[in-house]
């Protein structure tokens, strides 16, 4: 669907309500790239790091093998200034410091409730993004959809921002006896993509998408 993947050193986000499986696929994100060699850095905003450790554990993946690659951070949002300093001014010196090329962020929609007003978090959304570009790295972004619009991020910045933006979502059947889980490739800049919304399942090792599949 993505015509090859995601584009090296591009941002990209994942967008879904609750249950859809954003995590999921920033771990697999996350654990595809230290298969390859990568440094990753993985910043939670929502899950304590013990259970994601435990959720990756079951899933047979080995951390240990992955030695200092691999770096898994827990920052709490309601301590504002920890949370604003840490994102904004640590994490680049710490990408530098370590060579990470794969940043996942789960997810950024809380990072942006920390502003107050409107203004100021698009403000520094905008110069948040703008200094990433010059790391070098490709960055992961989750992103709870808003209460007015479930296919848009719950602020609606991330959509501007991202280079590509993916869309996880139900779908229910006619008879409301079924639930599916769907995905749609909303955007995807400098490169083709599908415009299809196909169905994928969460199993035990992996993300399944069914690309030859059709909901409708």
């Amino acid at each position: 669907m993505l015509f090859g993947g995601l584009l090296e050193q591009s941002i990209c986000a994942i967008v879904g309500t609750y249950g859809t499986g954003k995590t999921m696929f920033a771990l697999q994100f996350a654990y595809e790239g230290l298969s390859q060699g990568d440094g990753v850095i993985y910043i939670s905003l929502e899950e304590r790091e013990e259970l994601l450790r435990a959720t990756m554990a079951q899933k047979g993946w080995d951390l240990e093998g992955f030695g200092d690659r691999f770096f898994l951070l827990r920052l709490d949002p309601t301590d504002f200034n920890l949370a604003i300093s840490s994102i904004k001014s640590e994490l680049p010196a710490l990408i530098r410091s370590t060579g990470a090329s794969r940043v996942i962020i789960d997810p950024i929609s809380l990072f942006e409730g920390l502003f107050l007003d409107e203004a100021t978090r698009r403000q520094e959304m905008f110069r948040f993004i703008e200094v990433m570009r010059d790391e070098g790295c490709t960055l992961v972004l989750t992103s709870e959809t808003g209460p007015a619009d479930p296919d848009g991020s719950r602020y609606g910045l991330v959509e501007c921002l991202a280079d590509t933006v993916i869309l996880l979502r139900y779908i229910r059947s006619a008879g409301f006896t079924e639930v599916y889980l769907a995905l749609e490739v909303v955007k995807m800049r400098r490169s083709r993509h599908s415009r299809e919304i196909k169905p994928f399942d969460i199993l035990e090792n992996e993300i399944m998408v069914y690309s030859e599949a059709s909901l409708f």
